[in-house]
């Protein structure tokens, strides 16, 4: 289960991990109400003052919500929770601060409301572990990408774009490493933006976009910012990329509100595309998975501006929409195999380790 950092809502997966590959068996997704969402902002504002009180009862909500996710699933599924080896819960994440002088990151949804309400052992956070491993806790989903979407003769390069977009590099050869990174901003200025301007919550299929005209000097303004350019391994946030970020480059009155929509759209697509450029200049296919791939604007301009094949994850097996909570089904089942589930070339850590805490069943 995860909630993305657009924090519309969990995605909840049921996997079955007996054959050589996953197979999803059932998926739902549960939104949360407006009131939900606020209180995500709020707590994950880096800017924000809160009390431990408002922390906490998010934590709980959360935990209840995620909780209702996997009894929803298991009734949709007709599966009894007696059939379920774990949960792999992901959580909501909140802040993930790597430039910070003591870095951390911080997922919340109590994974100890989860175990009680299913009797199902609970595996939540993941991603400390590899912080403490001196890693950037992110991306994690290229270990999964790597094992289900690697290919013995093709070069591979998946891209995931949610809030924040992440590629991640999969060599046709074995003894190569894979390779993963955020790139910048996926939906999520996008998302705040029409917010701001049309109070509307997400760019549906990139229609307000579309009505608008890019201006590559614009775009060229703000691929100037130092993240863009550094150097893997490397994780970002909406932290960081968020409004403020924006407004502090530039003066937004002076630009149509649709026209730094496109704008902003083609930001995410040409940061996307440098990456896979610099990075995996011999990919020969383009899996998109994420609630990116729904924007239609986003998915033309990535094909603009790529010369290798262009697909939706759905093609090759898993609907882009199921990918990152297959991840964390998959996450849970390695640390209960006493498996690693990071990979240190991709996250900085300097080993690979067992991730995330397990809360028994009862």
């Amino acid at each position: 289960m995860i909630s993305g950092t657009s924090a519309d809502g969990i995605d909840a997966a049921l996997v079955d991990f007996s054959g050589a590959k996953p197979l999803l068996i059932d998926f739902i997704y549960l939104p949360f109400s407006a009131e939900i969402k606020a209180h995500i902002d709020q707590v994950s504002d880096a800017t924000a003052r809160i009390t431990l009180k408002d922390y906490g009862s998010l934590d709980h909500k959360l935990g209840l919500l995620f909780a209702e996710a996997v009894i929803a699933l298991l009734a949709k599924s007709k599966y009894p929770a007696t059939a379920i080896k774990a949960i792999g819960s992901h959580g909501q994440t909140v802040h993930h601060g790597m430039t910070e002088s003591a870095p951390f990151t911080l997922q919340i949804g109590d994974p100890n409301i989860i175990a009680e309400l299913t009797n199902i052992t609970t595996i939540a956070d993941f991603r400390r572990r590899d912080i403490a491993a001196q890693g950037q806790g992110a991306p994690l989903v290229p270990a999964f990408h790597q094992a289900v979407f690697r290919h013995a003769h093709i070069e591979r390069c998946i891209v995931n774009i949610g809030g924040i977009a992440n590629i991640t590099i999969l060599p046709s050869n074995p003894n190569n490493n894979s390779l993963g990174f955020d790139t910048g901003p996926g939906n999520v200025l996008l998302d705040q933006w029409i917010h701001r301007c049309l109070g509307l919550p997400y760019d549906e299929h990139g229609n307000w976009a579309k009505t608008g005209v890019i201006d590559y000097d614009l775009v060229a303004q703000l691929k100037q910012d130092a993240y863009f350019t550094s150097p893997p391994p490397k994780s970002t946030g909406k932290e960081y990329f968020c409004l403020d970020w924006l407004t502090q480059q530039i003066d937004s009155t002076r630009y149509k509100p649709e026209d730094l929509q496109a704008s902003l759209c083609y930001l995410t697509a040409v940061t996307i595309c440098d990456a896979i450029k610099k990075h995996a200049p011999i990919a020969e296919q383009v899996l998109i998975c994420g609630g990116g791939v729904h924007n239609q604007l986003l998915m033309e301009l990535l094909e603009q501006n790529l010369a290798c094949s262009i697909a939706s994850s759905e093609a090759y097996g898993i609907h882009p929409d199921h990918v990152e909570a297959m991840a964390f089904a998959w996450l849970a089942r390695q640390t209960l195999n006493g498996l690693p589930g990071n990979l240190k070339q991709v996250t900085g850590a300097s080993r690979e380790v067992i991730l995330g805490a397990i809360y028994q069943k009862c």
